[in-house]
């Protein structure tokens, strides 16, 4: 398929599969980055934006969308020399369809969660939902219009995260590559955790 770099077979079959969720508040980018770096066509659920979401749906800093997922957003990608096929599921931004995490969750290995830093609030929700459930995550600060004006360490310091080691990336959403590496870094973050003694 053209845009996508996809496997061979082989490469596909002898790969572990991974589920892993893409999560975040409402409008922070979740869609355009299960998009970026899928070597499928992803399956997208939006639908466009109506009256019926006016004063539910908070549109503040983001006036210009008009799309928003609904049920979830789908892709994959092969790390070969990862030795994994990542499944990922875009988990919806709206607190309206917040029931639907517990059910994303079953079978998840860990979650990238996506902020937006011009509206950091957004991303509480999720990074409380992990942490209470104890998957492992790293946070992906998502650089709008390839730019960030804080650093990891102040995106770290104002999210006061549970565990102050859970990584906090930079990434442009569209990169294939920065997508790539936030997913390897979570990689690394769930491997360190299953191969930690259990307190």
């Amino acid at each position: 398929m053209p845009g996508y770099d996809t496997p061979d077979a082989s490469t596909a079959e002898a790969a572990s599969p991974v589920k892993i969720l893409i999560a975040g508040g409402f409008g922070v980018g979740k869609t355009t980055l299960v998009e970026a770096v899928s070597e499928i066509e992803p399956l997208r659920t939006e639908e466009r934006l109506t009256s019926a979401g006016v004063g539910v749906d908070d549109l503040d800093g983001i006036e210009s969308k008009t799309l928003t997922t609904v049920a979830m957003d789908f892709g994959r990608i092969t790390l070969a020399d990862a030795g994994v096929v990542l499944y990922l599921f875009g988990t919806p931004g709206q607190e309206r369809f917040w029931f639907m995490w517990d059910d994303l969750l079953n079978g998840a290995l860990g979650a990238l969660v996506l902020v937006d830093t011009r509206r950091l609030d957004r991303g509480f929700p999720a990074i409380d939902f992990f942490e209470s459930r104890g998957l492992p995550f790293v946070v992906g600060a998502n650089c709008f219009h390839g730019e960030q004006p804080y650093t990891a360490e102040e995106i770290a310091a104002a999210l006061r995260l549970r565990d102050p080691a859970t990584p906090v990336l930079l990434l442009d959403a569209r990169s294939r590559t920065d997508v790539r590496d936030c997913l390897l870094a979570l990689l690394d973050v769930v491997i360190a955790q299953v191969g930690a003694p259990s307190a």
